[in-house]
């Protein structure tokens, strides 16, 4: 007998009660179907009723936004959005300094703008906001490039009808440059014919009358000797020899331009060395200034009868010119040593010798510079000196280019609060342009504090390779790479003996 077929279905796994329920589940499906538009309708209702309680909410009609906002026409007016430096930096990052302008020297290529970047503290002086005085930091590490930017400085210069003086030439670097340019080096050292005598007083200029020009001349050379005395004896002069040391100028000048001719160092030193006559010369104070005096005799006789004798005690043997290109002082013949103590005496007679020349507001435009010149950072009276000069630098025309190797050597001039440090950062705030060449990671904090450099700044100085620099001009930063010309690096190389 067959067995009869038997059918499988997984249908009431899912509609229990078979084909007889399929009726009843439709018609539940229909009234669910309704509910839910029910539903959907009264939400719709309740959302309007809602949107027109809260009229803070924007709602706009099919056709869109009414107004100058909807950009009908193609005129589009959005609100102005505020908004912070630092979110505005992350909106637009690849924004570039438009740079200084093309006036100037030509110094090479702006790194981040890619373009050429130009550079003249004579045009930039009440052109650019901030810029109030014309002088020139340049700080860097050893074999970084810095000599050569500085000596760029003086060649380019040339073009433009400026003239260049150095003052002071440790190394004796600067003298194929001036010799090059048509200038003059000058080389002082013992044993060497050439001479100068710091107490020269300049010509008056026209516009001054002669009673204020011999006022201003005695003010130079008084700053001058005590700031010699100082840096000798290593403190601050007492009242009284302050007083010993103006009657002594006072009385050799008197004797000299009675003989018509111009007071020495010597003479000085001789005269304090002499107590007779300085009581005689003291009138009220007889008596006293000869014991007072007797210090400052011992500190000037070594510009007489010590190592720096022969070069800053007799008549200058050369005379300024003030139409050369190009005038440097050569002091390589000097000995730095350990003891530097006589290299920065030889700097600052020298300096206070061509400064005294350079004293004319008509002799246009000028650059001095001070090479080496952290050396002075180590002694106060000569950098109130050069501070002095600083402050007359708009006044004449001239351009000061101050050569450092770190930021630090500034903090050298004393503790923090004291007179030194005061002086030295002075200096830092009469520049308005600071160079700053890489420097080593311990000395980051040390230029951050003095620069005031932000965080992106100070991480760059410590990468940056030879002959790029960062430059903070009047508040504005650039990253410029210096290029040369192969006659420039060929006459600009320092490093010739290494090769």
């Amino acid at each position: 007998m067959a067995r009869p077929s038997r059918r499988t279905s997984a249908s009431p796994l899912f509609t229990p009660g078979g084909r007889r329920d399929r009726a009843a589940l439709k018609a539940t499906r229909r009234h669910l179907a309704d509910a839910a538009s029910a539903a959907g309708r009264t939400n719709a209702s309740d959302t309007a009723a809602q949107a027109g309680q809260d009229d803070s909410r924007p709602v706009y009609p099919v056709s869109g936004r009414p107004g100058p906002a909807s950009a009908r026409g193609n005129r589009l007016k959005l609100p102005a959005h505020r908004m912070t430096t630092a979110v505005a930096a992350g909106a637009y990052p690849f924004l570039a300094e438009g740079g200084l302008g093309a006036e100037g020297l030509y110094i090479g290529r702006d790194v981040h703008a890619e373009a050429s970047f130009c550079f003249d503290p004579f045009t930039l002086y009440g052109k650019v906001s901030g810029y109030t005085n014309p002088n020139v930091l340049l700080a860097g590490v050893i074999g970084q490039g810095k000599s050569a930017l500085s000596k760029s400085f003086a060649l380019r210069s040339i073009a433009f009808g400026h003239r260049v003086y150095v003052p002071c030439d440790p190394k004796g670097e600067w003298t194929p440059v001036a010799e090059a340019l048509g200038g003059t080096s000058i080389a002082i050292g013992p044993g060497l014919p050439g001479k100068l005598n710091p107490l020269d007083a300049a010509p008056r200029p026209d516009s001054v009358p002669a009673r204020e020009w011999e006022g201003e001349v005695r003010k130079r050379r008084l700053l001058l000797l005590g700031s010699l005395a100082r840096t000798v004896l290593g403190r601050d002069l007492q009242p009284m020899e302050h007083t010993a040391l103006d009657v002594a100028l006072d009385t050799v000048v008197t004797t000299a331009e009675t003989n018509g001719r111009t007071p020495l160092l010597g003479e000085v030193a001789a005269t304090l060395n002499n107590p007779a006559s300085l009581d005689e010369a003291g009138g009220a104070m007889s008596g006293r200034l000869g014991e007072a005096a007797r210090d400052l005799a011992h500190a000037l006789r070594r510009m007489v009868h010590g190592d720096l004798a022969g070069m800053f005690d007799a008549p200058s043997t050369v005379a300024f010119d003030p139409t050369a290109p190009m005038l440097t002082i050569d002091l390589s013949r000097l000995s730095g040593g350990s003891d530097d103590t006589a290299l920065v005496l030889a700097m600052t007679c020298a300096s206070a010798w061509m400064e005294s020349a350079l004293s004319d507001p008509g002799g246009g435009r000028r650059w001095i510079v001070y090479d080496e010149a952290w050396r002075l950072m180590r002694h106060p009276g000569l950098l109130q000196r050069m501070q002095a000069q600083w402050k007359l630098s708009r006044g004449l025309g001239i351009a000061n280019l101050m050569v450092i190797h770190r930021l630090s050597d500034l903090l050298t001039a004393g503790d923090e609060g004291s007179r030194g440090r005061a002086l030295a950062e002075g200096l830092l705030a009469d520049c308005s342009t600071r160079i700053i060449y890489r420097q080593e990671t311990d000395q980051l904090h040390a230029a951050a504090t003095l620069l005031g450099l932000t965080t992106v700044e100070t991480e760059a100085i410590s990468h940056l390779g030879r002959g790029r620099g960062l430059w903070k001009v009047a508040g504005r930063s650039f990253v410029v790479q210096h290029l040369l010309h192969p006659r420039e690096r060929t006459l600009f190389d320092t490093d010739a003996r290494m090769h």
